[in-house]
């Protein structure tokens, strides 16, 4: 586990972070801008300093009361949101300055982040003759090459359009699939949240709201993400086959099995689905005579009031937990009540990796 509990104040304001986190995967840091995320993200890098607290990523102690390992010592791979890239260097000079100071790096490991980051053809460009996502992908690749404990991003795609956002999302794809090491990515993105997330830790007002599994996260009525028009539910899936008459998929999860779209995916591929609050309606019997595919029995474990016309419900489907938004008259008309037997109905389903 990382374990974290730092209180550091600056002008005015206050950061108070008390959580444990997994030491695998992608930790999304999620918040509104001024939220704290970054100042997260620099105290773990030792570049904030707190007078008092506890820090340990793995079995690495950083802090322990007044005993503060400095920066440098920490082993961590650190990417700004504007790359920070040596001007004076090409890409070659840019990773070789790392590969220089870093012992113990070996040729296979060297190739293997050349591969991973796609940059073998960019090692001879000037940072100049880069777009915004290969400087990103080049300073990753930094990062990677000093066999860092934790890869810490900063907002790495917040300067780049949609085109190269989605050019470099596969990449970030790869990392989380290849690499054994924790990363913890900062974003104000529900997309990149959505899309990269295992694990959710949410800030606000420079304090911790909350940490999770991302769809537990998502769907908990007690945390605001669960709430408002941008509700969504976050659900794992493996493709089990095509159905080349209609050109439909099917996406096995633990609840059923999704029919969406055909896009080609091969059998076996693991993808994650998003499935919007206000796509998914409820009936109390299952319906026959519809256009709508995807139909599945659930339970009802709690419900909210939102605002003076709605009502957020959440749902278990087996193991997996949905969101639906649906209005007050329509949750009358069904006697909702915790426990209570349903089906739900599923209009939309998007594919994100």
């Amino acid at each position: 586990m990382i374990e974290c509990k730092i209180k550091i104040h600056l002008d005015g304001f206050i950061l108070h972070a008390n959580f444990s986190i997994p030491d695998r995967g992608i930790t999304v840091v999620f918040g509104a801008s001024g939220s704290g995320k970054t100042t997260l993200l620099r105290a773990i890098a030792g570049l904030e300093k707190s007078d008092d607290g506890y820090l340990k990523v793995g079995d690495s102690v950083w802090q322990n009361g007044k005993n503060f390992l400095a920066t440098h010592k920490r082993q961590i791979g650190y990417v700004f949101q504007d790359a920070a890239l040596f001007e004076h260097l090409d890409v070659k000079g840019n990773l070789g300055y790392v590969i220089k100071r870093t012992t113990g790096l070996k040729e296979d490991f060297i190739e293997s982040i050349f591969n991973l980051l796609d940059i073998k053809a960019l090692l001879n460009r000037t940072t100049s003759q880069l777009s915004g996502g290969e400087r990103q992908r080049v300073a990753i690749a930094r990062a990677l090459l000093t066999h860092p404990k934790i890869l810490l991003l900063g907002e790495p795609l917040s300067a780049l359009d949609l085109k190269r956002k989605n050019e470099i999302l596969p990449y970030l794809d790869s990392i989380h699939n290849d690499l054994e090491i924790p990363i913890l990515y900062v974003t104000h993105s529900h997309d990149e949240m959505s899309r990269l997330a295992d694990h959710l830790l949410l800030i606000e007002d420079g304090n911790i709201m909350g940490n999770g599994p991302v769809n537990d996260m998502l769907t908990r009525l007690d945390m605001p993400l669960s709430h408002g028009g941008d509700a969504v539910s976050i659900i794992k899936a493996k493709v089990m086959g095509h159905d080349t008459k209609f050109n439909l998929m099917h996406l096995e999860f633990s609840g059923g099995q999704f029919v969406v779209s055909d896009n080609d995916l091969p059998v076996q591929t693991k993808v994650r689905v998003r499935v919007a609050a206000r796509d998914v309606s409820l009936t109390k019997s299952k319906q026959v005579d519809t256009s709508i595919l995807n139909i599945f029995p659930a339970i009802v474990q709690e419900m909210v009031t939102e605002g003076e016309a709605q009502v957020m419900v959440r749902l278990e489907i087996k193991e997996t937990i949905l969101l639906a938004c649906i209005t007050r008259k329509s949750s009358s008309k069904l006697g909702l009540e915790k426990g209570k037997e349903v089906f739900v109905q599923v209009k939309s389903v998007a594919i994100l990796s």
